[in-house]
Formats: C-alpha cells, sequence, structure tokens
C-alpha cells in the first residue's frame, strides 16, 4: 500500500503536540471525518488504499480496520481490554493490588459499588474494577485519549468475556475535578474514587515504558494535586485509592488511613470520613 504525506495539523484541546486523524486501508473514512471534527484537527485520507502519514513532529491518530491507534515517534498505541483477560480470573482478579485497595467491607457495604477513575487513562484499572462488581465512571480530560478510550470500550464490548463488564463502564469525557465537584454538589458519592495522576518521568525517555511515553506526548502531567485530592475527598466518598510509585511521596501531603504495597506500586487507601479539616493545604490567596 501506498502513503500519503498530509502538511496541516492541529492541536487539541489540551493537547501537547499536533494530532492528525487519518484513514487506513480497511478503516472507516466517515467514522474517521467525525471524529476529526469533534476533535477540531484535520483528517487525512490517502485515496487508492493508501494510508495517510502525519507530518514529522505531529501524531496521527489512526482509523483501521483493527481500530483507532495513535501513532508518531516510532511507536503505536492502541487500548486494548483483551488482554487483560488473564488478570480477570477469578484467582488472579481477587490477589490484585487494586481490588484489594478498593474492596468495600462491613454491614454497611453496598451489594452493588460504585466508583470513580478520575485518571482514566486506557481503561484497564476501570476494568480491573468493573471486573470486581463494581460500576464504573471513567474520567479522562485529553480528547484524544479519550478517543482511544472510548474504541477500546467499544471493541472489548464485541468480545462475549468482557461485554458484561464493560456494561458497567460509562466514559465521562471532560476534567474530574470539575465531574468530582458536580457529584459533591448533586450529593452523588460514588463509594470509592481512584486516583493515578500523570507527574513528569524522571527517567531518561529511552527507559520509559512506551504507554507512559505516548500519553505524555499528550496529556499535561498533574499540575495541581491539591485540587484533585480536594475534589476526590469533597465528593464525600467512603474510600479515595491513590495509586503511586512505590517509593513515591503521598499525594498533596494527605496521609493515607493504611497503604498496600506492591513491588513497583503501592495504594494509598484515605477514608475521608476520618481525614481532619486541616489535611490539605489550604489554597494561597492573595491579600
Amino acid at each position: 500500500m501506498g502513503e500519503h504525506n498530509v502538511d496541516e495539523t492541529a492541536r487539541p484541546a489540551g493537547g501537547r503536540v499536533p494530532v492528525v486523524v487519518t484513514v487506513a486501508a480497511g478503516g472507516d473514512a466517515s467514522a474517521a471525518r467525525e471524529l476529526a471534527a469533534s476533535l477540531g484537527v484535520p483528517c487525512a485520507s490517502g485515496g487508492d488504499g493508501a494510508t495517510a502519514v502525519a507530518p514529522s513532529g505531529a501524531l496521527a491518530l489512526r482509523m483501521g480496520a483493527d481500530g483507532l491507534a495513535l501513532v508518531g515517534d516510532g511507536m503505536e498505541l492502541r487500548g486494548d481490554l483483551t488482554r487483560m483477560l488473564p488478570r480477570l480470573r477469578p484467582g488472579a482478579l481477587q490477589r490484585e493490588l487494586l481490588v484489594r485497595a478498593a474492596r468495600l467491607r462491613g454491614a454497611g457495604a453496598p451489594a452493588t459499588p460504585t466508583a470513580l477513575d478520575a485518571t482514566a487513562g486506557l481503561g484497564e484499572d476501570s476494568l480491573l474494577l468493573a471486573a470486581a462488581g463494581f460500576s464504573v465512571t471513567l474520567c479522562e480530560r485529553d480528547p484524544v485519549i479519550a478517543a482511544l478510550l472510548r474504541d477500546a470500550l467499544r471493541r472489548a464490548r464485541e468480545q462475549p468475556a468482557l461485554a458484561p463488564l464493560v456494561d458497567r463502564m460509562r466514559l465521562v469525557c471532560g476534567d474530574s475535578v470539575v465531574e468530582l465537584r458536580r457529584r459533591a454538589d448533586a450529593g452523588e458519592a460514588p463509594d470509592v474514587v481512584l486516583l493515578d495522576p500523570m507527574f513528569p518521568a524522571r527517567q531518561k525517555s529511552a527507559s520509559v515504558k512506551k504507554k507512559l511515553r505516548m500519553l505524555q506526548l499528550l496529556e499535561r502531567p498533574c499540575d495541581d494535586e491539591e485540587a484533585l485530592m480536594r475534589a476526590a475527598i469533597g465528593a464525600r466518598p467512603r474510600k479515595v485509592v491513590v495509586k503511586r510509585p512505590v517509593k513515591g511521596p503521598v499525594l498533596a501531603g494527605v496521609k493515607p488511613a493504611y497503604t498496600l504495597a506492591g513491588k513497583a506500586v503501592r495504594y494509598d487507601c484515605i477514608i475521608p470520613a476520618s481525614v481532619g479539616a486541616d489535611a490539605l493545604r489550604p489554597p494561597v490567596t492573595s491579600a
């Protein structure tokens, strides 16, 4: 197949690099145009079965027969929830640190608990929670990552083993701080809030995982951890679960009630009902 270069690029809202939607062989050109319009970026098709190629320095959001993929910088990223299937087996699922951290105990625990994943990414953590019985709201603020996630959920819904779980997952494209504040105002508290904010990588780029590198090309690191934590606690969930590097600092200075740690990551569990009023530093205001 031939390739066709395009010159026009655009930067989606909140994005860090230009993005072009392209159509690969077997891709749905109409769906690609609709996606490009929703993102406010160009759409390019090579014609005659060719695959359009984004110009140097831009990322291609490629619509192909096998779904949507982010391509650029010699890498390709596609949401694929089917690879999570081995981790969803009953014995394996109960050993997952996230599932153990999010689990609600006691007489007041709901039969069908709710969770809000405030930093959904490609949905893998949310899928674990759905498999553990949660009804999950996935918040993703970057529109390109949200498009990849929506496509991953669509394809997962076609898999019999995943369809019942995806039915318990609802995607919200927008800032989770806004959604958490809305929930607080409406009295719609989730049982669990999951936070896994992205921070600038400390390793050299060659040693950072491909997935993280691709996401960092698009999405800003967490620029206000206190606002995120304040919104999570303010939504009044039973528990806030924070995913952190095993040796990383606590988020926003809030000490957890307890922690579950593995070799690479840990989960800090915060019980909002027991968090003191001074747990979060108050916003700085000018005189």
